[in-house]
This record gives C-alpha cells, sequence and structure tokens, in this order.
C-alpha cells in the first residue's frame, strides 16, 4: 500500500502545486518565447518541473523514512539520488529564468552525479552470457561511466521536451516500466516506491502540460526527470546481469534513440553536434502531417513498445532476448527511413530492400 500511497500524494500535492508555480513563473520573467525551432505561438509559464519536485519531495519524505525503518533497511543510494535531484532542480530552475551557459548547466549536472557516487551508486561490474565478468576494477573507471551514464540520460530526456506533454509522457512511461520491474522481476522496494511517488508527480503535472498545455516543465523538470531515470535504472539494473544492463537503454529507448540519430545526422550532414535542428522524432511526425497530439500520443505508443519489449526481454532465454533486440533494432532503423529521422537521403534500409526487389522481379521477368 506504501506505493499506492506514494503515487496518490505525489499526484495530489503537484496538482495543487502547478497552477502555483505557473503564477510563480510569470511573476519572475520565467518563460518561453516562440521561435523558429518551437511549436507554440504564444508565450507560455515554464518552470512546471518545480511542482512535481514539490509534489515528489512531499511525499518521499513523509513515506521514505517510515517505509525504511519498517523494513529495518537503510538505503544512502535512494538519499543520494534525491540531493542530486535536489541540485539539477535548482540548475534547471535557474536556466528557465536567466538561460544559463551550456558549460555551467554541464557543471550543475556533473556535480549532481557526483553527489550520487558518493552517496555509493555506481556501475560496478556486468555478468556477462557465457559466464564472463566485465569488471570495473578501478574505481575511477566505475565513476567515470556513472556519471556518463546519468549526464547523457539527462540531456536525452531534455532534448524531446519539444512538445507539450512529451517528454512528461515518455519519462512516466519509462518510470512504470522500471517500477514494474522494481517490483516483479529483480525485487527491489526502495526502487518501486520511489518511481511510484515520481510517477506521481508527472501524472497530476500531466494534468496541465498535456496538449493543450497551461504550462511548460521547462529545464527544471525536463533536466530532474532524466536525472532521476538515469539514477534509478543503475539502482535497479546494476552488478547484474547482461539482459539487466540492456534492460534500462531500452526502457529509454525513446529518448536515447533520438539523441543517437541526431548525433549521427549532424554528423553526416558535417555539422557540429552541438548546431540545434529541427529534425528530432515529434520534429519528424509533425511534417508527415501528424496533428501535435497525434505525434505525441505516436511517440507515447513507441515508448510503450520499447518498454514492454524491456520486460519481455528480462524474462527470455538469450538467444530469445538476441532476436527482441534485433527486431527492435530493424524496426527502429526502417522507422527512422520512413519518416527521414536521420534525413532524407540516408536510407540503406529501405535502399537495400529495393535492389532485392529489382533483383527478385528480374529472375521472375527472365
Amino acid at each position: 500500500m506504501n506505493y499506492v500511497y506514494g503515487f496518490i500524494l505525489s499526484l495530489v500535492v503537484t496538482l495543487i502545486a502547478t497552477p502555483l508555480v505557473k503564477k510563480f513563473a510569470i511573476y519572475i520573467g520565467a518563460v518561453d518565447k516562440p521561435n523558429h525551432r518551437k511549436v507554440h505561438q504564444r508565450l507560455m509559464p515554464r518552470m512546471g518541473g518545480l511542482a512535481i519536485y514539490i509534489g515528489f519531495s512531499l511525499a518521499y519524505w513523509l513515506l521514505f523514512p517510515p517505509f525504511l525503518e519498517g523494513m529495518g533497511i537503510s538505503s544512502r543510494e535512494a538519499l543520494g539520488i534525491f540531493l542530486g535531484g535536489t541540485i539539477i532542480v535548482l540548475v534547471g530552475a535557474l536556466d528557465d529564468r536567466f538561460e544559463l551557459s551550456p558549460k555551467l548547466k554541464l557543471l550543475g549536472q556533473i556535480l549532481a552525479a557526483a553527489v550520487v557516487v558518493f552517496y555509493g551508486l555506481r556501475i560496478e561490474f556486468i555478468n556477462l552470457p557465457f559466464q564472463g565478468i566485465l569488471s570495473f576494477g578501478w574505481d575511477w573507471i566505475a565513476i567515470a561511466i556513472t556519471v556518463f551514464w546519468i549526464i547523457g540520460i539527462t540531456n536525452a530526456v531534455n532534448l524531446i521536451d519539444g512538445l507539450d506533454g512529451l517528454a512528461a509522457g515518455v519519462s512516466g512511461i519509462a518510470t512504470a516500466a522500471i517500477m514494474i520491474v522494481a517490483l516483479f522481476v529483480m525485487p527491489n522496494p526502495v526502487v518501486a516506491l520511489y518511481c511510484a511517488i515520481l510517477l506521481g508527480g508527472i501524472v497530476g503535472f500531466l494534468r496541465y502540460n498535456f496538449h493543450p498545455a497551461k504550462i511548460f516543465m521547462g529545464d527544471t523538470g525536463a533536466l530532474f526527470l532524466g536525472f532521476n531515470l538515469a539514477a534509478l535504472s543503475i539502482m535497479g539494473f546494476k552488478n547484474v546481469t547482461l539482459f539487466a544492463f540492456i534492460m534500462p537503454i531500452l526502457i529509454l529507448g525513446v529518448p536515447l534513440s533520438d539523441t543517437i540519430f541526431a548525433m549521427l545526422r549532424r554528423y553526416l550532414n558535417k555539422k557540429p553536434i552541438s548546431v540545434a535542428d529541427k529534425e528530432h522524432l515529434h520534429h519528424c511526425l509533425l511534417a508527415m502531417g501528424l496533428s501535435h497530439r497525434s505525434s505525441v500520443l505516436a511517440i507515447y505508443g513507441l515508448s510503450v513498445l520499447f518498454a514492454t519489449a524491456a520486460i519481455v526481454f528480462s524474462q527470455s532465454y538469450l538467444w530469445g532476448a538476441f532476436i527482441i533486440v534485433g527486431v527492435l533494432l530493424v524496426v527502429l532503423q526502417l522507422m527512422a527511413e520512413l519518416i527521414g529521422w536521420v534525413g532524407q537521403k540516408k536510407k540503406p534500409l529501405l535502399e537495400t530492400v529495393r535492389r532485392i526487389k529489382q533483383i527478385t522481379m528480374g529472375k521472375e521477368y527472365k
């Protein structure tokens, strides 16, 4: 029942806090101005992630201490994630108001990740198939990999925050998937409760953020959700099998894919990786003629597909798991070529299919 209480408490507090945060954002000038890359056409208050943080924090401090005490355990790692998340919220809020430089934002993310590592959360080794072990024997390697993962996922979620309700919905689906795994696949009650509380805040905020949005989560919310997803994926799946290492990658498949394709697209077009463009997944769907709401729902569906695949993957034998990953990669590549995710000229899979079809038709003609 703690999971239900945590979800409901966080949801209700976030529902109450969001209109207040909206007024606060407008008062201090934390607003998002429309430009050529953005979809909205009017000034919108941002910093909505602060409401998620308020709902989450209240539920965390009311439920976590008695929950851990009742189970007779302590969790420095969960406290580390909370403290690191608090730093991330501060960085995001300052950016929403003052538009910090990329270097300052990165410095804040490194500091938040360092707090998590200090409290004991890190990727130390992975048990590979066929009895092999990939061990990070030196602490600095484990720390570097952990910090890289946290910063990468944090920014990947931030990159997909381009449509009303998109980042919040995708993060909610990923959070729910991690919670299901923590409850039924790799039992971890601490991760499950953390996810339930976080999910409540996300759902409460979506009431105001889904199209047509009344407030944006801003970097305050996108960085906070990305940071928590990155840290929770480590906490829930570290020090186990290769399957467990791949599972969070599948669960976070949508933001990771969008980030990887963006980097590949810019590399192939000989543009700096840091230069923004209008060819992210949501831009491609809008260009195809989908409405704002339909584009968001389509990406929700893709997120559910990845999350479901991750859960099925966890219950599969070795070769079955490889087949699932292979099929997902082919589907992802095919979709990328169909919608022009990497660019209109980069379509190797479709080109291969076309050539095979020509060869087959040529043989039939003969």
